[in-house]
């Protein structure tokens, strides 16, 4: 049986273990006196050889080679690879242990679930326990030897009661060739199935109750099975083995004591025991033999379980709890302390002292507190989490928010692609004689790979410190809101009435552009740079008063009669940074049906209404003192606009030709 001291160290005393260092039963002197022995003649016979059996020059030699060992014994990494697996061993005995298979569970819920004082109810409560406990036995069978030693057939099994002849007939009849300890588990849901059936078992929650207890009864036997199967691996077992007894090898020759004469470092004193060597094996080996005793707790050992005690008490217990016990209440009366509202055990004499001990209410039951520091303080005092006046928020966020507006948009490289892709949209859809060629490509590309940020008549806006997307609008009909145009800049509600009828169609407005750009050639640039160094001084206030007017939505087509207009194909990519809508390109409107494509809806256009124009703001004059886009522009200046329908341009405010979009389908 297991080792019990557990009173002997109940209180701590000085050398509380020192008793236990007499028992022999279980002790480390039981269990590894026949090593000791046997590593101590080994010592004394090597040292009587080389005292008493070697010449001189054999014993030079064996000195180098004992100071050799001595040197290099130290290699071996025996504490670190011995710990390890000791405490993989001690774990795995504990465990061990809380698998055994207990039937102190099933037995309670079988004895208040399954109803029956009859002979009948009876039976069925004792059968379905001695199934549980014919399953513990046949695992315990399997992976103990001393329950195999007490039943080693089928025959002994049934002579102990655990079994009748015919349910013998019914295990061995089943040819299975794995273990068959689960057998009794299925008759024993069989016959709850049967309980539940005949009404002693009342309802499904009790029979689910029922099953579940055995599903873990069971699992501790399955469990106890793949322990028994799956053991620590043997090269584990193999490495640490070999640790120990190389390293007590190798200390046989180093740990001689050599001749004093010779003067060898270490060796001035000749002992003829070496009793911190032999301390040494006693720990080291004796920590292997702990590792070697619990790596299997099912054996005979005197530290292994005592399952053959267990197999005994569980089946008389559980015998007792469904057939004695069923039923049997002891009379129900008042106790002692019926009318006491504060029932105090009585203590003994050898107890008074637990009265003078008050009882445990807190940690900070007696803590003391200042009575300064003991009044409320008033609540306008306190300003912890109060908003700030401005704008409700925390004062510590407006460093946060710094950081935030500083730093660049998450959506800035999305609205750059967007922009270039708009871009792209509308090379194939415009002639490049409508941008004006105060705008190069180099200058919309540098805009668009800065994402909005800089300034200046080329950046079109200011950055924005919320960190938004700097993308154009672009609206169904084709036209475009850019966004990055200041606001202050924007002109809105500003446009003449578009003519009833086309004038032209798309394919004479381009030829006659084309012409116009092969006609004209650089000589337009030189104009245009001349008349933009002149201004326009004819701007009218009512421009000004109609700044605040918000364009009318536009209401694209939805005739898909009419296919979409072809443009040429070989003119040069303009991003969508510097369309027409930018502060620095005239207003151009240009002739469009009202059967719009699926391409027309991504033209980088201005937002024009059917019958208005929104005119654009002039280009500063070159070399002129910058305009601040922190104040309002002026528009004394006279507008310079493109005859869409001529191709001329005329300094003074004309009367645009218009091609308003077609109702026709």
């Amino acid at each position: 049986m297991t080792v019990t001291y557990t009173a002997q160290v109940a209180n701590a005393r000085f050398c509380g273990f020192s008793k236990l260092l007499l028992a022999w039963r279980g002790s480390i002197y039981k269990v590894l006196w026949k090593e000791f022995l046997a590593f101590f003649a080994m010592y004394t016979g090597i040292s009587v050889t080389y005292r008493f059996f070697l010449f001189d020059d054999q014993k030079r030699y064996f000195e180098k080679l004992a100071i050799y060992c001595n040197h290099y014994a130290s290699l071996i990494p025996m504490s670190f690879v011995l710990g390890f697996y000791v405490t993989l061993v001690v774990n795995r005995w504990w465990n061990q242990y809380t698998c055994i298979p207990l039937p102190d569970r099933l037995m309670c819920v079988l004895s208040g679930g399954l109803q029956g004082v009859d002979e009948h109810g009876r039976l069925l409560r004792r059968t379905m326990m001695r199934y549980a406990s014919l399953s513990a036995l046949l695992i315990l069978r399997s992976v103990s030897t001393a329950v195999f030693k007490r039943f080693p057939t089928m025959d002994h099994v049934v002579e102990a009661g655990f079994m009748t002849r015919e349910e013998r007939k019914k295990f061995e009849s089943l040819k299975s060739p794995y273990n068959k300890y689960w057998m009794p588990c299925v008759w024993f849901t069989n016959l709850a199935a049967l309980a539940r059936c005949e009404g002693r078992i009342k309802d499904d929650s009790t029979l689910k109750l029922v099953l579940e207890e055995l599903n873990h009864f069971r699992g501790n036997c399955s469990m106890l099975f793949h322990y028994d199967m799956i053991s620590v691996p043997l090269v584990y077992t193999q490495v640490v083995t070999l640790a120990v007894y190389s390293f007590f090898f190798v200390c046989l020759i180093g740990r001689q004591f050599l001749d004093p004469t010779q003067g060898y470092l270490g060796h001035d004193l000749d002992l003829y025991v070496p009793i911190f060597t032999m301390l040494q094996f006693f720990f080291y080996a004796g920590w292997l033999k702990v590792a070697e005793q619990l790596i299997n707790p099912f054996g005979e050992d005197d530290d292994d379980f005592e399952t053959n005690w267990l197999i005994d008490r569980n089946f008389q217990v559980s015998m007792m709890a469904v057939d004695e016990m069923y039923g049997d209440l002891p009379i129900m009366e008042r106790d002692r302390y019926w009318n006491d509202s504060n029932p105090r055990p009585p203590y003994t004499a050898a107890t008074l002292f637990r009265l003078r001990k008050p009882s445990f209410q807190g940690s900070t039951f007696d803590m003391a507190i200042p009575k300064e520091e003991m009044h409320f303080a008033p609540l306008a005092d306190i300003t912890e989490n109060v908003a700030s006046e401005g704008g409700g928020h925390h004062p510590n966020m407006a460093l946060f928010n710094r950081l935030l507006f500083t730093a660049p948009s998450p959506t800035g490289l999305i609205g750059g692609a967007l922009r270039r892709t708009s871009a792209q949209l509308q090379r194939f859809r415009r002639p490049s004689g409508m941008y004006p060629p105060s705008f190069s490509d180099e200058e919309g590309e540098d805009e668009d790979d800065e994402g909005g940020k800089t300034l200046g008549p080329s950046g079109g806006s200011l950055p924005s410190v919320l960190g938004q997307d700097t993308q154009s609008t672009i609206c169904s009909c084709g036209g475009v809101f850019n966004a990055r145009t200041p606001l202050m800049e924007v002109q809105f509600g500003v446009g003449v009435e578009r003519c009833g009828d086309a004038l032209q169609s798309q394919e004479e407005i381009m030829e006659e552009d084309e012409e116009e750009e092969e006609d004209e050639g650089n000589t337009q640039k030189g104009a245009e740079k001349e008349k933009m160094e002149e201004g326009n001084t004819e701007v009218t206030g009512d421009i000004q008063s109609r700044m605040l007017l918000l364009p009318s939505p536009l209401q694209p087509s939805r005739d898909r009669g009419q296919t979409s207009i072809r443009q040429p194909q070989d003119k040069k990519p303009r991003p969508a940074s510097t369309t027409p809508s930018s502060p620095l390109a005239p207003s151009i409107i240009h002739p469009r049906s009202t059967a719009c494509s699926t391409r027309d809806l991504f033209i980088s256009e201005p937002i024009t209404e059917q019958s208005t124009v929104i005119p654009a703001i002039p280009k500063p004059p070159i070399g002129g003192a910058k305009m601040s886009f922190l104040t309002v522009p002026s528009y004394r200046a006279p507008q310079r606009h493109r005859s869409v329908s001529m191709g001329s341009e005329s300094p003074s405010a004309p009367k645009l030709q218009t091609a308003p979009c077609s109702s026709q389908n």
